[in-house]
């Protein structure tokens, strides 16, 4: 199918009438769980993925998609309003949006952080329109060995753009590693580390882990910190439009920050947090007030929201063109698609075209979805924050275990759940972060899959495996990451001593 023919199919399919409704449930569910602080895209998509097993996969697809561009655009509103950043990608935002609402623009702040989302989200998902059908076409070259080396390759990016140490990092990714290993082995039917426990023989399912690391270690993270949140004075719609020199400054930030964002979403790592600093660093650099910036430059707010929402559209790329997750939302949303028994990949776009092409368009639509909701309903949904955690918190655990039991009818699926919620309350209580773990446990049935099949084929010839052309080439790149900073390091030391 030609791409603008099969994007005005995609349409026919995001307007029916349920995947409407999915795609504004999941811009509503998005934008509040971004406003509330610790929860996240992440923690939503845990507690959900169960429920996606009672709807078809594109509606599934849809849903995930709003919660992951509505949580974008709801992290800036309490970030503007409040200074409280509800999701990590909207950190930065707090320095000039803060500034600006003590200054009397916050309303201004929030219609250009929301116009340059919308801008951002909508280059993004015709930058994912375009790579992934060109790199789709690209990867059916792709046989085991070439998977080996993009996820090795994808590793070693994680481990260095991660927030935490190197050696953190590999830890986390070798813990998800080993828990892959449980279970029955495919190849042969050995049983590999069950401890003899009957419910492990299909291996440790990835449901429960997901839901206990971000779902309900957040719950027992926030109850144990007790997070006050502020109060948001009401705003007036006259006082959200900005002025003409605020439009003017803000537009060059937008583009560009949708270029960046989209492009730093293509690599493994916490891409929308990253974007933000690439943004925000750029906009600083280039522009001729620099001094402005920290004291309400509406550039700062501009740059980084559409970075982060660009990429978002990045993040999808490897996901629908590999099959490959390159961050902890692109888990859930492949968990999603493996519990329809489906795995995107190379020719996705060709066997399920009502999937991708409906997934794309309805990306369209809840980006539109979102533009209108965001600053009609800003008083509304900043009335979530006031929501009382006695009350909040209870409701997400119940809805935890409810997801997590429907699954599978398994008490040994809630034991899972609760043992890896204390596990991921105690790893960042240690200064450890679980995304490495999750996205290790998703890639690491491939990679060893892969690896196997390689060995099989080359007839145990490690030489076939490594030296063919585009596994030679990830290989270099995965070795020059982590071997560049340490020479451009000992190459600044000796130009310091001489």
């Amino acid at each position: 199918m030609e791409m603008w023919p099969s994007l005005v199919h995609g349409f026919s399919v995001a307007l029916q009438p349920m995947n409407m409704l999915y795609a504004l449930f999941g811009c509503i569910l998005g934008t509040m769980t971004g406003i509330l602080p610790g929860i996240g895209p992440l923690g939503a998509m845990a507690i959900l993925l169960s429920f996606t097993l009672y709807i078809d996969a594109t509606g599934a697809m849809i849903l995930f998609a709003g919660i992951y561009y509505g949580s974008m655009y709801g992290g800036s509103t309490t970030s503007i309003l409040l200074n409280i950043p509800g999701e990590n990608a909207s950190v930065i935002t707090c320095i000039d949006g803060y500034q600006m609402t003590l200054k009397g623009r916050g309303g201004a702040a929030l219609s250009v952080s929301a116009v340059g989302s919308f801008i951002a989200g909508t280059i993004s998902i015709f930058g994912l329109m375009v790579a992934t059908s060109l790199l789709g076409r690209a990867a059916l070259k792709f046989g085991p060995p070439e998977f080996v080396a993009i996820s090795v390759c994808g590793f070693v990016l994680l481990m260095k753009l991660s927030e935490e140490s190197l050696l953190k990092s590999a830890i986390m990714i070798f813990a998800g590693l080993a828990i892959c290993t449980v279970g029955t082995d495919y190849l042969t039917g050995t049983l590999r580390f069950t401890l003899g426990v009957e419910g492990l023989i299909q291996g440790i399912e990835f449901l429960p882990v997901a839901i206990g690391l971000f779902g309900l270690s957040e719950v027992l993270e926030t109850a144990y910190s007790l997070l006050e949140t502020g109060t948001a004075k009401k705003m007036k719609f006259r006082e959200l439009l900005p002025n003409r020199k605020e439009w003017r400054l803000s537009i060059p930030p937008m583009l560009r920050g949708s270029v960046i964002g989209f492009l730093i979403g293509l690599i493994p790592g916490p891409a929308p947090m990253i974007s933000t600093f690439v943004s925000y660093i750029t906009e600083k650099k280039i522009s001729k007030h620099p001094e402005e910036f920290g004291r309400g430059a509406i550039e700062g707010v501009a740059g980084p929201e559409s970075a982060n929402n660009a990429a978002v559209g990045g993040a999808y790329v490897p996901l629908l063109a590999l099959g490959i997750p390159f961050t902890p939302a692109m888990a859930m949303v492949l968990g999603a698609l493996l519990l329809h028994n489906i795995t995107p990949g190379p020719n996705m776009i060709q066997e399920k075209p009502d999937l991708f092409w409906g997934v794309i368009a309805s990306m369209y639509v809840a980006n539109f979805m979102l533009l209108l909701l965001n600053l009609p309903m800003v008083n509304i949904f900043v009335n979530v924050l006031r929501t009382p955690k006695q009350i909040l918190l209870p409701v997400i655990v119940m809805l935890s275990l409810i997801g997590v039991y429907s699954a599978n009818a398994s008490l040994l699926d809630l034991f899972i759940m609760g043992l890896f919620a204390i596990i991921g309350f105690a790893i960042k209580r240690v200064g450890f972060k679980p995304a490495p773990l999750i996205i290790a446990m998703v890639i690491g049935p491939m990679l060893e899959n892969s690896l196997r099949q390689a060995l099989l084929i080359s007839g145990g010839d490690f030489e076939k495996v490594i030296f063919r052309p585009i596994c030679l080439v990830l290989y270099i790149i995965a070795i020059g990451i982590m071997v560049m900073p340490w020479l451009l390091k000992q190459g600044s030391k000796s130009s310091i001593k001489s």
